[in-house]
């Protein structure tokens, strides 16, 4: 069976092979270091490369997320529940909205993961909200606030209201609710999630690059 996901990972591959010939990645980091918040701290060597490979790393990691998602929600019977949710985060790569420039391929890619990533972040925040517990087990709240730091404002911020507004609509018209989502949640709230950590370490954040709240306070409007 083809995997739908493929399409995303040939973007995001013909993309690192544009931009391996272009370097537009790195000039592009290197103009938005300068600018970015004094909370985020980059490594003392080679910083600039650093935060290309973030950048690179943050947009595999959405099909990665997705994958990972799908599995657990085919496995706990609540596929038809979460598949919206992903089928949106796939078209912000697949059919990304006209707020997403078409500037070099990686940058572009950027804001849609950002958009996916947020999304995912925002829907996980509802449901813990409602249900005492996180639809998946992933916290990509760092790695959102860097990336948001490099696209930099006021464009994350509209990047932002998209997200919200997306997700109203599918939380208004797909609720997560009915017997196999409460299995799902009295299952994890008994037994956690190391078993899903286990197989998909792509569930847990590895950053070269921190974020120190106490030097001063990020926000996101």
């Amino acid at each position: 069976m083809n995997d739908p996901l493929n399409p995303i990972r040939q973007l995001i591959h013909q993309a690192q092979e544009q931009d391996a010939a272009s370097g537009k990645l790195l000039e592009f980091v290197e103009c938005r270091k300068q600018h970015l918040h004094t909370a985020i701290k980059l490594p003392d060597q080679q910083a600039t490369k650093g935060l290309a490979d973030f950048v690179v790393r943050y947009i595999k990691h959405v099909p990665d997320f997705i994958d990972a998602i799908r599995s657990m929600a085919q496995e706990a019977g609540i596929y038809n529940d979460v598949e919206p949710l992903l089928k949106i985060a796939s078209d912000y790569f697949l059919s990304p909205p006209s707020i997403v420039d078409p500037h070099s391929q990686l940058e572009a890619l950027l804001d849609e993961a950002y958009l996916a990533h947020r999304l995912l972040e925002e829907v996980n925040d509802r449901f813990m909200a409602k249900s005492g517990i996180p639809l998946a087990p992933m916290d990509m709240t760092v790695a959102n606030i860097i990336a948001h730091e490099l696209i930099g404002e006021p464009f994350a911020n509209e990047l932002d209201q998209a997200v919200l507004f997306s997700a109203e609509l599918l939380l208004n018209e797909h609720g997560f609710e009915g017997a196999n989502i409460s299995h799902y949640v009295t299952a994890h709230r008994d037994r956690g999630w190391s078993q899903e950590l286990e197989r998909w370490p792509c569930l847990v954040e590895d950053l070269s690059i921190s974020v120190e709240f106490d030097s001063d306070t990020l926000t996101r409007h």
